[in-house]
């Protein structure tokens, strides 16, 4: 599979199969992803790898733990303006359409965010992590890191699903992992194989067009 395939196969699934992934396969993705670029060769990305083994007692740990009053960090800017608003919007709208959840439907919603705390029901997961010391071009460092590993993930015949949802959940996963006071949850990872029943997993998101957000001098 070349780069163009790959970038074009990866989207986030949302409904896992629970075929087990090996634990090794995941080691060498890491690695290989760590070829990613970082500002200064400083790798601000900090992995804690949840196995298929752990997974039942980090599930319950965190179903277990109470619920945080605020995430970690503001997920979305908090004044959102458009066009950036209509495209969240959209991607909502899109996806609980194909879950079949009406948009007045709060629990229903609510049910389906908690399926973020379940990886939705990948076998294996990580969270990445960055000491708090780091600033905005190093996170932008953890993007280059973890689009390198779900490209390589793709590559290797699975699916994944990065999830931010994770900072809602931060005191209890970092708990979890045994992190530092200096190590600050970015986001989760889903690693698995899609289930490809499920009609969510055929969600395609929308991309601007180039000429809206390009311009050639």
């Amino acid at each position: 599979m070349n780069v163009s395939d790959a970038v074009a196969a990866r989207s986030s699934i949302r409904r896992f199969l629970p075929t087990p992934v090996d634990d090794q396969l995941v080691r060498h993705l890491l690695e290989a992803a760590s070829r990613a670029p970082s500002g200064g060769n400083l790798q601000p990305w900090r992995i804690a790898v949840i196995t298929g083994e752990t997974m039942p007692s980090f599930l319950e740990h965190v179903r277990s733990a109470p619920r945080q009053a605020e995430p970690e960090y503001d997920i979305y800017p908090p004044k959102l303006k458009s066009p950036y608003r209509d495209s969240r919007f959209k991607v909502g709208e899109d996806m609980y359409a194909l879950l079949d959840i009406a948009r007045d439907d709060k629990a229903g919603r609510l049910q389906n965010l908690a399926r973020n705390f379940e990886f939705f029901g990948a076998p294996t997961g990580f969270f990445c992590l960055v000491d708090r010391v780091m600033g905005a071009p190093q996170w932008s460092d953890l993007g280059m890191f973890l689009q390198t590993f779900m490209l390589l993930a793709t590559e290797a015949g699975l699916d994944t699903c990065p999830q931010e949802a994770w900072a809602m959940q931060s005191d209890a996963v970092r708990s979890f992992v045994g992190a530092p006071d200096d190590l600050m949850l970015f986001c989760g990872m889903a690693i698995g194989h899609r289930d490809s029943a499920e009609p969510v997993n055929t969600l395609v998101s929308d991309r601007e067009p180039l000429e809206n957000w390009a311009w050639f001098l």
